[in-house]
């Protein structure tokens, strides 16, 4: 059990987290035809769109109702009114995610009410989906606004077609923002090779896996559509991918009395096991041969890399979800959690096999990493590794400074070899590093 400490300073100096609102958007760029629209100033979408194009690296569809001075004194309705007005004129959605900030939070806007008044007074917009998301900037971190923006979808959205029964084969899969779209895409192709039928919110495999489309659209291409969506409820089974999706899950159990179950992580032999063993029991069928054998070959690669693992301190400052995952998994290979820092309070947090975590900034972070053998964290982390002369492994939200971070992948038995074998080479390269300094100091 983990002692959870929440620094007090009165002052972010090297800031972890990230906003609501930027997780919320993420989520609602996994949905068909979506374009996310935030209820603040301009500067904060700014900040969201270019964060994600550095981190994706593809553009990057987010709207304002671009609140100034004066419509923040009398009132921001005028302003989300047109701004919907003209994105329903111009690009034609099929949803539009309207999501609050810290400007818009603070003054009280009653946004239900807002949205209530302008569909009473545009009857066109009738058929067009508004999901609202609260995602103040001022608490919370980008996983709870990841989450809150499920949430909203699967309440505002997702319906039972008139049939009674569910179908037995179709399972709704919730993955928290610890997964890149690689992991989602790896985690569809397992769910599919037992012959279920997934229905992924969101579904950012499909939209932000780094393809090229045929011509330019404003808004996402793919995604999970509205089709799928109003066929959620018909699902035999939920499968919530994070701790944070817990509440995503329940709303569809009480609204449509779908069962779910709740995986924490994904990554390493016994979490791919017990998921590959639930969808067994779901399916019916027996586990795939293919995944017989990338069993075994992870097997082969834990035998191949535990001796780079053993004691090597390891600190981490990931989002709660990828966190626990993380720590799980290297406990798994006999390393020792040396500093566990993350942005915001989760029930799992307390749950962790490591004696404290911290929910502070990444100046609490270079304070506890000293002594590491590897940090692992995002490229806010690198300078501080630079600092304390240690190698980093990135992970999470922003990657600015690599590629291909859409199509990463570290879940399942393939995503936990390519992990495997990157840490293990990190290890490596640094052990062989040490023994070439220590014979130039013999040689001197």
């Amino acid at each position: 059990m983990a002692i959870v400490t929440v620094t007090n300073s009165s002052v972010a100096v090297n800031p972890l987290k990230l906003s609501q609102p930027l997780g919320a958007a993420l989520a609602l760029l996994g949905l068909k035809g979506m374009i996310p629209l935030f209820h603040g100033s301009q500067g904060c979408t700014a900040f969201a769109k270019s964060l994600l194009v550095k981190h994706f690296s593809e553009t990057i569809p987010l709207s304002t109702t671009a609140m100034s001075e004066v419509s923040t004194i009398l009132g921001g309705e005028e302003n989300v009114e047109q701004a919907i007005l003209t994105l329903a004129e111009r690009l034609k959605p099929d949803v539009i995610g309207l999501c609050t900030t810290a400007l818009t939070e603070t003054r009280g806007d009653d946004m239900p009410h807002i949205l209530r008044g302008i569909r009473k007074r545009h009857p066109e917009l009738d058929s067009l989906p508004v999901v609202l998301v609260s995602s103040p900037d001022f608490k919370g971190s980008l996983q709870d606004g990841y989450a809150a923006a499920v949430e909203s979808i699967v309440r505002e959205l997702a319906q039972k077609s008139d049939e009674q029964n569910p179908h037995p084969m179709q399972i709704a899969i919730l993955p928290s923002s610890a997964f890149t779209p690689g992991d989602v895409e790896e985690i569809k192709e397992i769910v599919a090779a037992f012959g279920l039928q997934p229905i992924v919110v969101p579904d950012l495999a499909a939209s932000l896996d780094g393809h090229l489309e045929d011509s330019y659209s404003a808004i996402t291409a793919k995604g999970t559509s509205l089709a799928e969506l109003r066929e959620i409820g018909n699902s035999a089974f939920t499968l919530a991918l994070g701790e944070s999706m817990r509440g995503a899950a329940k709303i569809l159990h009480d609204r449509f009395n779908i069962p779910y179950e709740v995986f924490g992580e994904l990554t390493g032999l016994e979490p791919v096991d017990n998921f590959l063993q639930a969808l067994s029991d779901v399916s019916g069928t027996a586990v795939p041969e293919k995944y017989r054998r990338q069993r075994r070959q992870l097997q082969d690669a834990m035998l191949d890399t535990h001796f780079f693992f053993g004691c090597k301190r390891v600190s981490l400052a990931l989002e709660p979800d990828l966190l626990g995952s993380t720590v799980y998994f290297l406990q798994s290979m006999g390393a020792e959690i040396h500093a566990a820092v993350t942005t915001t309070r989760s029930p799992l947090l307390e749950k962790l096999p490591i004696n404290s975590v911290t929910v502070g900034d990444l100046e609490d972070f270079e304070q506890l990493a000293v002594g590491s053998d590897l940090l692992i964290g995002n490229s806010h982390s690198v300078a501080i590794a630079k600092r304390l002369g240690v190698p980093i492994y990135r992970q999470g939200i922003p990657i600015f400074d690599r590629l291909g971070n859409g199509l990463y992948t570290k879940v399942g038995y393939r995503g936990t070899l390519e992990i495997l074998f990157d840490l293990a080479n990190i290890f490596m390269e640094e052990e062989e590093a040490k023994a070439h300094q220590l014979r130039e100091l013999v040689t001197c």
